[in-house]
């Protein structure tokens, strides 16, 4: 556990360097569009991995893989867009 647990605020000042996207309110899940099959599915995000991240997730009906970016805003709002890897 960090922070010096005085109360005097100084581990709360770290918590924001090391999570800047804001208190906790921003989005865990997304609902996306499969670009192959057409199913709609909700995937786990992870704001602790950035503002901006990109990364390779399979389908979880027909197992393609997919070509994920998030984009994180100010607000703690996830703009999540999925293309086929091979494009």
């Amino acid at each position: 556990m960090s922070g010096n647990g005085n109360g005097d605020g100084a581990s709360h000042d770290s918590l924001d360097d090391e999570f800047p996207l804001g208190d906790g309110t921003a989005d865990m899940t997304a609902s996306v569009y499969c670009p192959y099959c057409a199913e709609t599915m909700d995937i786990s995000l992870d704001p602790g991995g950035g503002a901006s991240q990109e990364y390779v997730e399979d389908c979880g009906v027909c197992c393609q893989p997919w070509q994920v970016t998030v984009a994180y805003g100010s607000d703690g709002h996830a703009t999540v867009t999925v293309t086929p890897l091979d494009e």
